[in-house]
């Protein structure tokens, strides 16, 4: 297959001509190049949204396992538990550095370079024969795989803009959405037929089928003269003239805190859904399932009916005051405004709560990087570091009151949602009709 490459000037998908386009029309030679052009954003939607899936099935196809790690490496649970912290901890800071790097050498040889890296250090896992080398290498696995994540967002901001951008990202979350369903499954019926290290051989081929597909199928999306020159300090000196776009960083903290929201549930539905309202592990798993399922679905409907139709502002001021909604909905419940309730109404606040996500997180991203097209990989690195740092500081609180009360976690879901929405307001002035859709770019850029 022959490597493909894009023009700048693309933006989005290409769509067939209004007019006639039969064999005797004279439009008829670009039917070819069409469909050429629709196979490829079809390719581009795959590998990038593999690119973005690979952080979650990293973290999550390894939960079923924890226990065996436990045994068969003879450490106690809380230093397995660092495994996760050490991925969770290189997949943030990973962005900070791979970010600025796409911007400089362009988005191909920083993203390969990072998939190769992720591939080895998923390997030496699988051989790990010590609780502290797979804690070393888990951190470097984070660090590698954060390349896929950031530079993701970077190539879509390389192809599209505006409406089209936000649709993207709506798609995206088709494809990284189902990884979370999926990937503890998987992790599952891998144990059924090997030990722990299993998983990080199939993760280990995850991370090679993805190299060869962006080696094979992803061309370069940034041409020289858009690239940056100069080294840390230059690299610096952008992130801080974006983080000095009142908007840009409005947008960052609001999917920030709003990722938080969605880090805390991850964290603490396991338990209140089946310690505290009694559920068994099989219905867990469903309602996990149909939570994520909503989460997708609400995803697509923003992409394909609203985008392009409603301001994205107002999509996303919904979608906010969903989140707000469910959030006091849970907090109520959960300190016994309205008495003694089961585990159906929590389970319908989490799925409306969960489900708004589909909003909130896309369009955030969209709206931060429609304004960074000068620094498309910096700005990515500053909105995945921000929402993982977040979400990593948010997700130990939702058990500091211990194991009888659901109240930790709505708490923190309700402060997270209140502190998103007030970023929203206060930051993005969502009110205020902006006639450019870009920052400044940096001085010496």
């Amino acid at each position: 297959m022959r490597r493909l490459e894009f023009r700048m000037s693309e933006r989005g998908p290409a769509t067939a001509p209004s007019h006639d386009s039969s064999p005797e029309s004279p439009s008829a030679p670009t039917t070819a190049p069409l469909k050429a052009a629709r196979r490829t954003s079809l390719l581009v939607t795959f590998v990038l949204g593999g690119l973005t899936a690979l952080p979650p099935l990293s973290m999550d196809m390894y939960l079923p396992a924890l226990p065996q790690v436990t045994d068969a490496l003879h450490s106690p649970a809380a230093t397995i538990q660092l495994t996760l912290t050490a991925c969770l901890a290189g997949m943030a800071l990973g962005q900070l550095v791979i970010g600025p790097m796409s911007d400089k050498w362009g988005r191909r040889r920083p993203l390969l370079v990072g998939m190769v890296v992720y591939v080895l250090a998923t390997a030496i896992c699988a051989l790990a024969p010590t609780a502290e080398l797979l804690i070393s290498f888990r951190l470097l696995q984070g660090l590698a795989g954060a390349a896929g994540v950031v530079i993701a967002r970077a190539v879509v901001r390389d192809l599209y803009d505006g409406d089209e951008m936000a649709r993207f990202f709506s798609t995206l979350m088709l494809i990284s959405g189902a990884a979370p369903i999926v990937a503890p499954l998987i992790g599952g019926q891998v144990l059924r037929f090997a030990d722990w290290r299993g998983v990080f051989v199939v993760l280990t081929g995850v991370g090679t089928v993805l190299t060869l597909m962006v080696w094979r199928g992803l061309g370069e999306t940034l041409p020289p003269e858009r690239r940056h020159t100069g080294g840390v300090g230059s690299a610096l000196r952008t992130m801080r003239g974006l983080l000095g776009d009142r908007v840009f960083t409005g947008y960052t903290l609001t999917g920030g805190f709003a990722f938080a929201v969605l880090f805390s549930y991850i964290s603490a539905s396991p338990f209140v859904v089946q310690e505290i309202y009694g559920a068994s592990p099989q219905t867990f798993s469903l309602l996990f399932g149909l939570n994520s399922v909503g989460l997708i679905l609400v995803g697509q409907i923003n992409g394909k009916l609203l985008v392009g139709r409603v301001r994205l502002d107002k999509v996303l001021a919904v979608g906010l005051a969903v989140v707000l909604s469910s959030a006091v909905s849970l907090l109520l419940m959960a300190t016994g405004v309205f008495g003694e309730v089961g585990l159906i109404p929590i389970a319908t606040a989490l799925f409306v709560l969960m489900s708004a996500m589909g909003i909130v997180l896309p369009n955030t991203n969209a709206q931060a990087l429609m304004r960074t097209p000068h620094a498309a990989g910096s700005a990515s690195a500053l909105l995945g570091t921000s929402s993982f740092l977040v979400g990593a500081i948010a997700s130990p609180l939702v058990g500091i009151a211990g194991e009888d009360t659901a109240v930790p976690m709505a708490l923190v879901q309700l402060v997270c949602a209140v502190l998103s929405a007030s970023c929203f307001l206060a930051l993005c002035r969502p009110w205020q009709k902006r006639e450019a859709q870009t920052a400044p770019a940096p001085a010496g850029d």
